[in-house]
């Protein structure tokens, strides 16, 4: 099997960091947080972003809408209790 490794560091593969794209992540820190690809040497991130591109990104898309990108940027109404007197 041919393998073409991005980050030598942790043996992470074009082929994953692909995989991690087409599941969401946009950036080489969301690459980062998938598979620990970038975060040591460092030496990997100028590729990672060469193969992620300037491409459609769901999350950029939701971003560019107004919309929050991730389930944690989204917060309940909160609505002020007051205290009966």
């Amino acid at each position: 099997m041919n393998r073409v490794y991005v980050c030598s560091c942790f043996g992470v593969t074009e082929k994953q960091v692909k995989e991690h794209a087409d599941a969401g992540a946009c950036t080489p820190r969301q690459i980062a947080s998938a598979c620990k690809a970038g975060t040591d040497c460092g030496s990997c991130v100028r590729r990672i972003q060469a193969i992620l591109g300037r491409g459609s990104c769901p999350r950029r898309d939701l971003l560019e809408q107004g919309m929050p990108a991730l389930a944690a940027d989204v917060t309940p109404e909160v609505t002020e209790l007051g205290e009966a007197a």
